[in-house]
């Protein structure tokens, strides 16, 4: 009987624990009583994803709708508020709940924000920088027979941009570092969105791990036999990984189908959560945040008109 692996990374911890227990006379890698074995968040020897540092976080404990919500009226407010500032604080305090709060280590979340850095220095450069025929702009760069040019009010405004697109990230990262990816299903299940929806987003985001699992043990198997000792073969095994990543992927997602039937699957995928009540303490802490965020926008814009 084919079996549904609930957590794609859960394995690794398993794994581990199997070979500690292998040499039951070595003293060594005795617990003592009372001391449990844990993982600190962002101190595995793998690199913990996302679902792992979501359970493993601080704020776990914490009711989910809450965080959900709190991170999407974040993120409104400083998409609505267009203000650098607003911006650079909600910035900094989403990252303070995240790695303070939250007991995410500083690498991991420095790697996990380098991610989306390609896409928004990109998206700064289209805007600050432009071209042209002849010299224009209060800097430009002579390249060939064109300029590069741009202004002071070009370059503020990506600066401004960049700050608003990385406020935003960590609102995103804030609640999937805190929030299990089922416990987010079952809060947009309680917002009555489609079932078909969130049963997509579940399954997508499970066989993300799987492919990049998968793709991890077959890239580690080309290069132990010399897969990349040059650009030719380099090319070559890519297109072999490529290929056969479809090929597992398809068996994959029949070995899901048939888990699923299982379990006597009818069409509907049911979540279970743990109830976490909200707590007053932490609805006033958010409602303080807010405020304070309204106050120092009404007071920039007084100052500044």
């Amino acid at each position: 009987m084919n079996t549904m692996n609930i957590s794609p990374c859960s394995h690794r911890h398993t794994d581990s624990h199997m070979h500690s227990h292998k040499a039951p006379h070595d003293r060594s890698h005795r617990h003592k009583p009372g001391h449990s074995h844990r993982h600190k968040p962002g101190h595995s020897h793998d690199s913990l994803s996302i679902d792992q540092l979501a359970f493993q976080s601080g704020l776990s404990h914490v009711n989910p709708g809450f965080k959900v919500a709190f991170s999407v009226l974040a993120l409104i407010f400083l998409l609505a508020a267009d203000n650098l500032a607003i911006s650079l604080l909600v910035f900094a305090s989403m990252c303070y709940l995240t790695v303070i709060k939250g007991g995410v280590s500083g690498h991991s979340y420095i790697s996990l924000l380098a991610i989306p850095l390609l896409f928004a220095v990109v998206t700064v450069l289209t805007i600050a920088l432009d071209f042209s025929l002849s010299p224009a702009g209060e800097y430009h760069l002579h390249l060939f027979f064109f300029y590069v040019y741009t202004s002071r009010a070009a370059l503020w405004k990506a600066f401004c941009l960049f700050c608003k697109v990385f406020s935003a990230v960590s609102c995103m990262y804030f609640m999937s570092l805190s929030t299990p990816v089922n416990e987010i299903i079952c809060v947009l299940q309680q917002c009555r969105l489609p079932s078909l929806i969130t049963e997509l987003m579940n399954m997508i985001y499970r066989f993300i791990f799987i492919l990049l699992e998968v793709q991890q043990k077959m890239s580690i198997s080309a290069r132990s036999r010399l897969g990349y000792v040059d650009a030719r073969t380099s090319l070559r095994t890519f297109g072999s990984i490529g290929s056969n990543l479809f090929i597992v992927s398809m068996k994959r997602a029949n070995h899901y189908y048939d888990a699923l039937l299982a379990r006597c699957y009818d069409g509907q995928l049911n979540f279970l959560s743990e109830e976490k009540p909200l707590s007053r303490k932490t609805v006033l802490y958010a409602v303080l945040y807010f405020a304070a965020l309204i106050i120092l926008l009404t007071v920039l814009k007084i100052y500044y008109h």
